[in-house]
């Protein structure tokens, strides 16, 4: 693993991965060394996955580690299209099944549930749950258009009242869900979804974000270099507390220049 810059954009501590592997490594075991920490601490943690596939190689690191009681541990995902047939793979819990809640003993598993008959309702429902159990570790990914979770600039709102909502998702958003291969044309993505919005991420303990390819570039170059704002809403993450930003050289490529 090589570290090709390591440094802080505000609080916000930010490390550029020579590979996606070494990317993902590294963010899944300092993940996993949090994870460890706070259950020596507490008899149950809480924590949020995003599903998407730059979240692939953090995830498998996670699901190797064979020292984390998931059993103590309550799981929560951060999105979910509105609408979606359930089995169509690209749906958000069936990427986090596959990639971890199926693989490991939660101790519970709380999913949003994009086909609910009132999606506002369900966003309540959620928001509830995450007011009960605050968030102490959340892993996450950037947008091509800055967003985090589904918060799109057009969307996002960091004074947000609520943890979750009912958004509707920009032609950008939509059209990396087709760059990312999840669907096969921007016509299939749907145009709205449930979301945790910016306070509900941002009331996590800690945060790992891990955003790699060269898609993400534009969005690591705002991210790190604009203002804050909901221009470009991952420039919050500068001002939390804890959290890291993991991302290839790919992503990375405007920070080595």
């Amino acid at each position: 693993m090589a570290v090709l810059k390591d440094f802080f954009c505000d609080n916000l501590h930010v490390r550029v991965f020579d590979t996606r592997a070494a990317m993902g490594g590294c963010a899944g075991r300092e993940a996993a060394a949090c994870l460890r920490s706070l259950l020596e601490q507490k008899a149950v943690i809480n924590v949020m996955f995003a599903a998407a596939p730059s979240q692939s190689e953090t995830l498998a690191m996670l699901c190797s580690d064979p020292t984390i009681d998931w059993r103590r541990i309550n799981a929560f995902h951060m999105d979910e299209y509105v609408g979606l047939d359930p089995a169509h793979p690209a749906g958000f819990r069936n990427f986090l099944k596959r990639a971890i809640f199926d693989r490991k003993p939660f101790r519970s598993i709380h999913l949003l549930d994009g086909n609910a008959a009132d999606p506002h309702v369900e966003a309540l429902r959620y928001d509830r749950l995450l007011r009960k159990h605050p968030l102490d570790v959340c892993l996450l990914g950037i947008g091509e258009n800055g967003h985090i979770a589904f918060n799109d600039p057009p969307v996002a709102d960091f004074s947000d009242p609520y943890f979750v909502k009912v958004v509707t998702l920009d032609e950008r958003c939509r059209m990396q869900q087709v760059n990312d291969g999840c669907f096969d044309s921007i016509e299939q993505v749907p145009k709205r979804a449930l979301s945790v919005t910016v306070p509900g991420l941002m009331q996590a303990g800690k945060l790992f974000c891990t955003v790699p390819a060269a898609t993400k570039a534009d969005a690591i170059r705002h991210t790190l270099n604009d203002g804050i704002s909901t221009a470009c809403p991952a420039t919050i993450l500068r001002t939390h507390a804890h959290a890291a930003l993991y991302v290839d050289a790919d992503a990375g490529k405007y920070i080595l220049s």
